[in-house]
């Protein structure tokens, strides 16, 4: 199987998957309850959802490790079994899609703060060295370095991943929209073009957007991106619009139906790789499919 970026590099616009958090809720996971331990308890259900995503048209399926560092994984302690979850996580994945789809292990913030000397950078290195090692090991061919807010924190995981694996890498940031709606940026005043001055000049062919906006306020993050740099491969993975929460539960508003509409814009401003994050299901998933293949 070709790398993600050579199918790229070759024409092909990738169909990522959805969200695994909502499904998991939907499936039962409580408040308090670490998601990533369903890897060990139920590894049926971490099955399913990987094999229903590839069903429904994705290329590139998850893990369930976003937050599978010890680190974070300490929060519900955990930590020594950082390895264990993350290698069964992967061979979950592969196992369920097979070895023509991609698995694309999911690397999520440490949840502690560099700055605030909460974590060094030393245990953040070696958090993430272990995490991604273990995902390799597990069967997974790239990893996803996600959801991320702090330039020093993607950075020292990029390095944990690139000097440790032959993980393909995606590095991808979160962020939100300023009250007039003209700029963007992550909790730590990240913006996008301030992403690409840093990464573009680094062997990161791939780099994304994902979760805390929805279909079409993530358009203006794609087109600073592209804008600030045209030679690099984007990824896409909104939510499905904003969080309302009610007494069945969290409901986001954002249906396939609009959902895909908006994927011709992400590929005019030169996203190659579109799922979803937040919210989003196997049925916004098979919606974009039918969109990249009618282009």
């Amino acid at each position: 199987m070709d790398k993600i970026y050579s199918r790229i590099k070759k024409g092909e616009i990738l169909v990522g998957d959805g969200a695994w958090g909502t499904l998991l809720i939907q499936a039962g996971l409580q408040p308090g309850e670490c998601p990533e331990l369903w890897s060990i308890t139920k590894p049926e259900k971490i099955r399913e959802i990987a094999a229903k995503y590839k069903d429904a048209g994705a290329d590139i399926v998850s893990t369930n490790t976003f937050g599978g560092n010890r680190i974070k994984l300490k929060m519900y302690g955990l930590e020594d079994k950082a390895k264990e979850i993350n290698r069964v996580s992967s061979y979950l994945s592969r196992s369920a899609v097979g070895d023509e789809t991609h698995v694309l292990a999911s690397i999520g913030p440490c949840g502690k703060l560099v700055m605030m000397g909460e974590v060094s950078m030393d245990e953040l290195y070696e958090s993430f060295k272990e995490q991604a090692m273990a995902l390799e090991e597990g069967g997974a061919d790239a990893c996803i370095i996600e959801t991320m807010s702090d330039l020093e924190e993607a950075k020292c995981a990029l390095r944990a991943v690139q000097e440790n694996t032959e993980l393909e890498v995606v590095l991808s940031f979160t962020f939100s929209k300023s009250a007039d709606g003209h700029n963007y940026f992550t909790m730590m005043g990240v913006t996008p073009s301030q992403v690409i001055s840093e990464f573009g000049g680094m062997d990161v062919k791939i780099i994304g957007a994902n979760c805390s906006l929805g279909a079409e306020d993530i358009c203006g993050v794609i087109s600073e991106y592209y804008q600030s740099e045209k030679n690099i491969s984007y990824l896409v993975y909104p939510n499905a619009g904003q969080p309302h929460y009610t007494e069945e539960g969290i409901k986001y508003p954002e249906t396939p139906e609009v959902f895909k509409t908006y994927v011709p814009k992400y590929i005019e401003h030169g996203a190659r790789i579109i799922g979803g994050c937040c919210g989003t299901t196997y049925e916004h998933i098979r919606a974009i499919r039918k969109v990249v293949d009618s282009l």
